[in-house]
């Protein structure tokens, strides 16, 4: 496992040479934005739209779905839930909106662009970001379940209600099918494979022992071949506006470290334990960018500036939240050393099951 172990240990500089290549790539090589973005699946870039998938599939192969059903017994979790619900669909759009106004009051247009961001609450790198810093990977399945089911209700509505009402954008129509089928596909393919590997697998050994680690490998390897293609995707841009890119990364950046933090003092304050406190913090922080902008592409172009501003979220997302899974690991190390984490018993049937 010494490749995997490289990745891991240097995750962040893998991740800062794969945002500077993509840009030089994006910049330099004539063309790469047309080959890149010629082919499309459900509106978002064909090459990012299978990076996203292979980057789901192993985190689903790895959730214990027998034990979902005792895991969320009792009043704590179901407090937990409740309390994630209310910070996702009415604490973060409502700061992301606040935020977009104070920074960005002559961009409208860019404006409009980080509020469909923030309306859309994350369904697939936050399960990445919490596997990166050992959160309870069963209680943070569940809560993107659950924000994917409202996100086909809720979006359309929240955003029509931020951009056009509240930040005085133009009159749009927001097609439900895009944001079903932007569940549909980074939720429901990825989680439907991986269900059926595990049930399928799950009682052989060496599904434990050889199959997830070799494939746990994808995760990561995915994740900087994305990060690649959506900074080569925008060289040109980046480079060329460089000024309102910047501008428009301003609210983005503050936004993931109030809410992350914010989460992170309350759950320390409640003593909510660390395994629960990760997906916590970054179901809160995260966005779904597919789908901010594939709506975005729809309704305003794909040259549009909401789109850009759109697009501009996952290139901060991605680093920040990175060196956000760093901080809380420096949390645990200073304040949960002690705590037993409530996935300690399934982790020890797993163990036992795998023969470790």
């Amino acid at each position: 496992m010494w490749g995997l172990s490289i990745i891991d240990t240097l995750l962040p500089l893998w991740i800062i040479i794969c945002m500077v290549g993509g840009v030089l790539i994006g910049y330099y090589v004539p063309n790469v934005e047309t080959v890149l973005d010629a082919a499309k699946f459900a509106d978002v870039s064909l090459p990012i739209a299978i990076g996203l998938l292979v980057m789901m599939y192993p985190v689903f192969c790895r959730i214990k779905y027998e034990e979902l059903g005792a895991l969320f017994e009792g009043r704590f979790m179901k407090n937990q839930i409740l309390f994630s619900l209310v910070v996702n669909w009415i604490v973060a759009p409502l700061l992301m909106v606040a935020l977009a106004w104070m920074t960005l009051p002559d961009l409208p247009d860019y404006r409009s662009g980080v509020i469909l961001v923030g309306v859309a609450r994350c369904i697939a790198m936050v399960l990445i970001w919490n596997q990166l810093a050992g959160g309870n990977q069963e209680f943070c399945a569940v809560t993107v379940a659950i924000n994917s089911l409202l996100q086909i209700v809720l979006y359309g509505p929240l955003a029509y209600f931020y951009v056009v009402i509240v930040g005085k954008g133009t009159t749009f129509h927001i097609d439900m099918w895009i944001i079903f089928r932007s569940v549909l596909i980074y939720m429901g393919i990825p989680l439907l494979a991986g269900f059926l590997t595990r049930w399928t697998l799950h009682r052989y050994e060496w599904y434990h022992k050889r199959f997830i680690p070799v494939v746990g490998k994808l995760s990561l390897l995915a994740l900087l071949y994305v990060i690649v293609v959506m900074f080569a995707l925008q060289g040109h841009e980046i480079v060329n506006d460089i000024g309102n890119v910047l501008r428009t990364a301003v609210p983005l950046i503050i936004y993931f470290v109030i809410v992350f933090i914010g989460v992170l003092l309350w759950c320390m304050a409640t003593k909510v334990p660390y395994d629960i406190t990760v997906p916590q913090c970054f179901t809160a922080a995260s966005n779904n960018f597919e789908l901010a902008i594939a709506v975005a592409v729809g309704t305003y172009g794909v040259k549009s500036k909401e789109a850009l501003a759109a697009t501009i979220g996952p290139l901060i997302e991605v680093p920040m939240l990175l060196f956000l899974v760093y901080v809380i690991k420096h949390v645990r190390s200073r304040w949960y050393i002690s705590q037993q984490p409530v996935q300690a018993e399934s982790e020890k049937s797993e163990d036992t099951e795998s023969g470790k």
